[in-house]
Formats: structure tokens, sequence, C-alpha cells
């Protein structure tokens, strides 16, 4: 292809380009993006997951082609017609199992990695909110995406998720029916799923991750420095700071998808169940209306919701629990709003914060993949306080406070654990005895952080930040 002095492409792609322009497209949004010269492997994950969108897109297309939404007929589409009788096709769905499980793996750290670094913060408000509408989409694709195999988990999960919904008031007996199409998960049900995992969801997915994209580029990338490199450009206008997306950060995703690769053909070709995690040993088993298994639970990616679920007995207020961890994740910029973006300059007590948070996210799943017994269930609400109290710290650090402030701080969130606490002994739902066995983990938690601010406040004061970009090593 040949290129005039003034840039313009001649041959075909030249006539190509004047009536649709990919080319100008190519050079404006990838060749020639500006992007930050320190993105560390931290900035694989996006990447990453439009790359496993592209195969879930591709395997689930394979699937439904083979694949009988009826309560007769799906387990064995699923486990003879595509695992047996279709040449390759037991490949395409352990693809298609394994990607759904990759890819919440990479969007978990894709969204941790915005928290460390601030990508919440103006102008990228927004450009978090797609995000997280994402999140909620991607989650409503798995969970419908549960039921089609039509096993005794993914049956009776799919059940207790359902009847949750009933919890809410007025209307929810009314969703839950409209969401079955009948009393009970039938046929009707199995039908709705399937429409919606193939069609609605899907398209609605992709128009998100479209004007994520969109935003993106419209208000640039964020770096693990938290500098804004738009701000400062030479007589052409390019950003001194950054880098042609294209060949820089291209070559390295090519890396990390290579890496990516054999992680994943790894656990599609040697362990597609993932050690149980990735598919219930009882989904190889045909769905029973009549036979209800002794230990009911979804998938990991949704254990941690499961046991604040399950921690809080009264079935409205988990729900609330459950609905409240996407709110405070979408409430980020509201919450955080110190003008420090990257976790590499915030101070000592908010990089502990932050790593708490994950830990309690974690914590939360495996209490969720244990026993339903009433210890695990006190355990479970008092970790999910301490998973809401990390959150609920964040408007503390947004400047420094004086040692009366910090008081304050200290005795209105203790206030609130043990209110809460007090309310769940109101309704009977645990004993005094039992609470206290663990209640010491919020308040404790609480206690540490905010008496060491008032005892050392060097420890809650954030660092200068530089004026020019650092490269920080990998993941720093």
């Amino acid at each position: 292809m040949k290129t005039d002095p003034a840039g313009k492409e001649h041959g075909v792609m030249g006539w190509i380009n004047r009536r649709l322009p990919v080319v100008d497209i190519w050079r404006d949004q990838l060749a020639g993006y500006a992007a930050p010269k320190n993105f560390n492997i931290w900035y694989f994950f996006g990447s990453l997951m439009l790359l496993v969108l592209v195969l879930q897109f591709a395997t689930g297309l394979f699937l439904a082609i083979h694949y009988q939404p009826n309560p007769n007929l799906a387990f064995w589409s699923v486990l003879r017609s595509i695992g047996r009788d279709s040449r390759w096709g037991w490949l395409i769905r352990d693809m298609h199992v394994t990607g759904a499980s990759l890819f919440f793996v990479l969007i978990y750290l894709h969204i941790y990695r915005g928290i460390m670094y601030g990508s919440y913060k103006k102008p990228r408000e927004l450009l978090w909110l797609v995000g997280v509408a994402i999140y909620l989409i991607l989650a409503a694709e798995a969970f419908l995406g549960y039921l089609l195999p039509w096993g005794q988990m993914s049956y009776w999960g799919s059940t207790v998720v359902v009847n949750f919904v009933t919890a809410i008031p007025v209307v929810g007996k009314a969703i839950a029916e409209w969401m079955r199409g009948s009393f009970v998960v039938g046929a009707p049900t199995l039908n709705r799923f399937f429409i919606f995992h193939v069609f609605l969801v899907p398209f609605s997915l992709l128009a998100l991750v479209l004007v994520h994209m969109i935003a993106l580029h419209q208000v640039g990338s964020n770096n693990p420095d938290g500098i804004e490199v738009r701000d400062d450009c030479n007589e052409d206008g390019w950003p001194r700071e950054a880098v042609p997306f294209h060949p820089y950060y291209t070559v390295k995703d090519v890396f990390g998808v290579s890496i990516f690769m054999v992680i994943f053909f790894w656990f599609v070709l040697y362990n597609p169940s993932g050690w149980g995690f990735l598919l219930d040993k009882l989904n190889y088993v045909p769905a029973n209306a009549i036979k209800t298994p002794s230990d009911i639970h979804p998938l990991w990616f949704f254990l941690p919701f499961y046991a604040m679920l399950r921690g809080v007995p009264d079935k409205l207020y988990g729900v609330i629990a459950f609905a409240g961890a996407f709110l405070v994740l979408a409430g980020l910029p509201l919450l955080d709003r110190n003008p420090v973006r990257s976790i590499r300059y915030r101070s000592t007590l908010y990089k502990i914060n932050l790593l708490v948070m994950p830990a309690t996210f974690l914590a939360l799943g495996y209490i969720a993949g244990g026993s339903a017994s009433e210890s695990n269930m006190v355990v479970g609400l008092h970790v999910t306080e301490m998973f809401y109290a990390t959150f609920f710290l964040l408007p503390y650090f947004n400047r420094q406070r004086s040692r009366a402030a910090t008081l304050v701080w200290l005795v209105v969130l203790e206030a609130v654990v043990w209110m809460v606490d007090y309310w769940m002994y109101a309704i009977h739902a645990h004993s005094w005895s039992l609470m206290l066995q663990t209640d010491w983990l919020p308040a404790l938690y609480i206690a540490v952080v905010l008496l060491l601010a008032l005892v050392v406040p060097r420890l809650s004061a954030d660092a200068r930040v530089p004026e020019q970009l650092t490269m920080g090593g990998l993941t720093h």
C-alpha cells in the first residue's frame, strides 16, 4: 500500500478508506493512541478480557447450535450431542466453561488495578461506572448460563438465587415469577434463560464494552503514577510522557496473551473442572426437582456474595448486603476524593486498607464454600462488615485528619458495627455468645487503623507525587 505525502493511501485500501475510514480509525484509535510509557503488568488484563470475550462469543455460538433448551433434552444435549457426538464438541464446551471463570479472574484483577491506581477519579468517573455496569451484566450472563446444562447443582443453584428476588418489597414475587415463567424453575425458565444468555445479554455486554472503550479514548488511560500525561504536550500536541500504543504495547500484549493461552489451555485440556471450582461435580448429574442436594452453592466467582446473603438470615437485608457491595464499588468516585490517585503515593494505612479489601473478599468466598452452619454464617457476617469497613474508611483518607476528627471516625464506625450486631441479636438471628466469638474482627480492624492514625499521624500522610512518570517495576 502506497501513501502520498499528505498521508492518503492509494490503491484498494485508499479506495476503502475514503468510503469507510478503517485506516484512519486504526491510526487514530490504536497506532496513534497516546499511552503512558509506564504501564506495568496490571495493564495486561484489559486486552486479555477482550480476547476472552471473543472466545466466549465464538464457542458460545457453536454450543447454541447444538443445545436443546428443553428440560428433557438439555442435559443430554450437553453431555452427548456436544460432549461426545459432535467433533471437537468437548473442546469447545470446556473452552467456554473455562473462559467464563477466567473472565471473572481477569475482571477482578482489572477492577482491583483500577482501585489501586485511582482510575475512578476525575475525569474517569463515567468510565468507571460503565465498567461496573459491565461487571453487573457479566454476572447476569454467568448466572443465566449456569442453569443451561440442567445439572443438579445448576438447577438448584438457580432456584435458590431466583428465590432471593422474592425479598424485594411489593414487586419481588412478581419479578421471580416472571423470571421463572411459572411458580417453579422449569421449561419456561430454561427457555427464557437461554434466550437471555444467547441474545439479549451478550449484545448488551458488547454495547457496554464499546462505550467503555470510547470513554477510555476520550479521557485517556490512567497510569501507575496517576499523572495526566495529556496535560504536558510538545509543540506537535503529543504528550511528552506517552508512546504510541502500537507497536510498544501491542507487542507486550502479544506476550501477555501467549502466557495466558498456556494457562487457559492447561485447564481446558488437563483440568477442565478446575478441582471442582470451574464445574461442580453435581453438574454431571441430571437435574432432579424432588431431590435437593445437601449443600447448594453457586460457582466460585459468586461465593463472596453468597456469603453476604447467607450471613444475614433476614432475606431482604441479605439482598441489601449483597447489592450494597456493587453500590459501594460504583460509589468509589464519591468515597475516595483524595487528589492523589496512585497507591504508590498514598499513606501507609491507606495501602494496608487496600490490601485488606481483596483479602476480605477472598475470605468471604472461602467461608461460603464451607458448610452452612450457624457459626459459618456469623463469621460471614463479620467478614462482610470488614469488607464494608474498608470502603467506608476511604473518606477518612481524603485528607490529613486532626486527632479530634480521628476519634469521631473511630467512635462512629465502631458504633455502626455494634449496632448491626445488636440488631442481629434483637431479631433473634444469633445469640450473643456466638456473635461475640468473631465480632472482634471488624471492631479490631477499625480500631487498629484509626488508633495508629491517632498515635502515629505520619502513617496517614500521603507522599509527594512526582512531576514526571516513573517506572516502578512490573507490579508496583
